[in-house]
């Protein structure tokens, strides 16, 4: 009992504080594991990269395994000025792009001179029950050497056979005319078939440069 009791006394400091080696994982980098249901885990399940690229799709990877799918988009460059970035969804494996959509659609910008500002919901960039494929954002990407759009898209449940499938989009561009934009856009693929391919293109010309990565989220 006495070598427990001084085992122990070994882990306070003489002010009666425990000493860090008295603790495991003290840091985040010293945590080897989660508690149960503290969260889901993010796997890289692919990249695409484009070099003048008609478009970037992903036909394999998206299934059961994951409840949700995360797509990271960074730097996406435009060869032709003044274009938007869209996607579209695919229950056939990529073979067609052109699931029913309903959405909603709101930005806020500021341009570099500081003389102009807006916060509002956009009419134009929503759909209503449309097979076409869906704005990110409203005003064109500029296709100068800085110019470029970041963000994400969360893709929810897809391969449920029996509701819906919602995604959430955010992302901020470098417009053409100096502004900076970020979008926002909510809604839902509406089929209960599952979803099994997206599609990510320019509304015009190619996709110059930029990457975007994958992720499953359970």
């Amino acid at each position: 009992m006495g070598s427990i009791i001084q085992n122990a006394a070994n882990n306070f400091t003489t002010n009666g504080v425990v000493r860090a080696s008295g603790i495991n994982n003290t840091s985040v980098s010293a945590v080897t594991a989660l508690p149960s249901g503290l969260g889901g885990s993010m796997t890289l399940i692919s990249s695409q990269t484009a070099s003048s690229s008609a478009s970037l799709s992903f036909t394999s990877g998206i299934d059961s395994t994951y409840k949700t799918y995360l797509f990271k988009i960074i730097n996406m460059h435009p060869q032709t000025d003044a274009v938007r970035f869209l996607f579209n969804l695919s229950t056939d494996g990529g073979s067609s792009y052109n699931v029913v959509k309903t959405s909603s659609f709101f930005q806020a910008y500021h341009n570099e001179a500081g003389s102009a500002t807006s916060l509002n919901y956009d009419t134009s960039h929503d759909l209503a029950q449309s097979t076409g494929y869906q704005d990110m954002h409203t005003s064109g990407i500029g296709n100068g050497a800085d110019e470029s759009l970041s963000g994400y898209m969360y893709l929810f449940s897809p391969s449920s056979s029996t509701f819906v499938k919602h995604f959430l989009v955010n992302n901020n561009i470098y417009f053409s005319s100096d502004y900076t934009i970020n979008s926002f856009i909510g809604g839902y693929g509406n089929t209960t078939s599952p979803i099994n391919a997206v599609d990510f293109k320019m509304s015009s010309g190619n996709i110059d440069a930029g990457t975007i990565y994958m992720y499953g989220i359970n």
